[in-house]
């Protein structure tokens, strides 16, 4: 198999590379050069926002058997990709986000419930559910049905994470001492580790998938308790030498309503958390994904994410890197305290 991959030197689109090397699949990366991608594939720089940004695509003969976009942003830069390749390329997979779907959707949605209205695929910039869906809209109409296969992802969580959010649960608990930990224990999640995504979607390229798919796990493959256990199992206990930390992580649960009082935002402040029975939570973590499992999705344990996490963050310094389009995620070291009545 012969892959075009859009990006690939950062998260999903690294996996999804390291994915297809690992099956013996050949490899040619499209990307600005500001990072180096997996060895064993052939580069190719451009910047898909400049007016001669696909030159370098444009400029060459080859063709490929599918091509992987993660373009979150204007969807007329999909468009253009995707009309580029469409008689060069026999499948277009566009990892696109469950954020498309109208909001509040319905507990329980699947891929046929509705999705937002006034999605373009020759807009710029809007918000991001609208962009996604106009990414989808614009590979719809340069490949049709049968030859796209759109990803509608949900929580990613896993190595090479340039968001923040399972890297600043780990961060906190390597600081040891009291966490504030955002009840109930046993509030179900629903997420997806970017290797089981990338895995998913190869397969599904093989199979020759067409559509949408929810590609999430089950919800209540895991709970917040599994997963800041996990998190305290690896990074919880002070390294060596470390006079800064403050004894191992003690997770305190706190109630949803506390929480909530204390003007702590969900998400964003206490990442991968929203409240039990918000709208939030159900469009966050209570997504059907039955069509995605009856078509090979497996989900490794919660722990081996968390593990796998923390060996690459230290790996690379310690410090994840972070995309400049998404917001700083985190909770304030002296609100916590205050919420603890510390």
């Amino acid at each position: 198999m012969r892959l075009l991959m859009l990006g690939g030197t950062e998260f999903v689109g690294r996996a999804v590379v390291e994915a297809a090397l690992a099956r013996g699949w050949d490899v040619t990366v499209f990307h600005r050069g500001r990072h180096e991608p997996p060895a064993g594939v052939r580069s190719l720089h451009g910047d898909r926002t400049a007016p001669d940004g696909l030159a370098a695509l444009a400029g060459t003969e080859e063709e490929w058997d599918v091509v992987v976009d993660t373009w979150s942003a204007a969807p007329r830069i999909v468009r253009d990709s995707a009309r580029l390749l469409a008689n060069r390329a026999r499948r277009y997979v566009y990892v696109s986000s469950c954020s498309v779907y109208a909001w509040p959707p319905a507990t329980g949605y699947d891929e046929d419930s509705p999705v937002v209205e006034g999605a373009s695929p020759d807009a710029e910039g809007t918000d991001y559910a609208r962009d996604k869906r106009g990414g989808e809209l614009a590979v719809l109409d340069a490949f049709g049905e049968e030859r796209a296969l759109l990803v509608r992802a949900g929580l990613i969580l896993g190595p090479y994470e340039n968001i923040g959010r399972l890297p600043w649960w780990l961060d906190r608990m390597a600081r040891g001492g009291p966490v504030l930990a955002p009840g109930p224990r046993e509030l179900p999640l629903q997420y997806v580790d970017v290797r089981d995504l990338a895995e998913w979607t190869l397969g599904a390229v093989e199979a020759g998938a067409g559509g949408a798919y929810n590609v999430i796990s089950p919800s209540g493959h895991a709970t917040m308790g599994a997963l800041l256990d996990a998190c305290v199992q690896v990074a919880g206990g002070p390294a060596a030498g470390d006079t800064a930390a403050e004894g191992p992580a003690e997770l305190r649960w706190t109630d949803p309503e506390v929480v909530l009082a204390a003007g702590i935002e969900p998400w964003i402040q206490l990442p991968v958390w929203v409240p039990p029975g918000s709208e939030s939570h159900d469009a966050m973590h209570r997504a059907d994904v039955s069509r995605a499992v009856r078509d090979g999705l497996r989900c490794r344990p919660v722990a081996e994410t968390v593990a796998d996490t923390w060996s690459w963050l230290q790996d690379i310094g310690g410090t994840a890197p972070q995309r400049p389009d998404r917001p700083v995620v985190g909770l304030d070291p002296s609100v916590e305290a205050k919420v603890l009545g510390g």
